[in-house]
């Protein structure tokens, strides 16, 4: 059984402006890619992210889970980690130092 992974990469800044498009994005892959059973969101060009953008981000994992699918979040930044702790989201998302560490762990699962 294969698990495809689809990466979602972000750039600049995850707010209020760009959230909605990121819901749409998750939601597209949810609808429409249903070989998908892993997105892991790559944040390595996100330089900012605010409580919007967290909130778009539990959003999609709670999205993803109820279609039966992992959210999985990689190349986080500092000011992005320091939301993800304060908030208790580090204990909620998989958080990985980067693709290529993803792509390590994920196979040694499914191998």
């Amino acid at each position: 059984m294969t698990y495809q992974v689809k990466v979602v990469q972000l750039k600049g800044v995850l707010d209020a402006t760009q959230s909605p498009e990121f819901r749409e994005k998750i939601n597209e892959i949810i609808h429409k890619e249903n070989s998908v059973k892993i997105v892991l969101i790559d944040f390595k060009d996100v330089t900012f992210m605010d409580s919007s953008g967290l909130g778009a981000l539990v959003l999609a994992f709670k999205a993803l889970q109820d279609a039966d699918r992992k959210l999985v979040v990689c190349s986080i930044n500092e000011q992005v980690r320091i939301l993800f702790e304060i908030t208790g989201m580090d204990k909620v998302f998989e958080i990985f130092p980067n693709q290529e560490e993803f792509s390590k762990v994920a196979l040694s699962k499914i191998n």
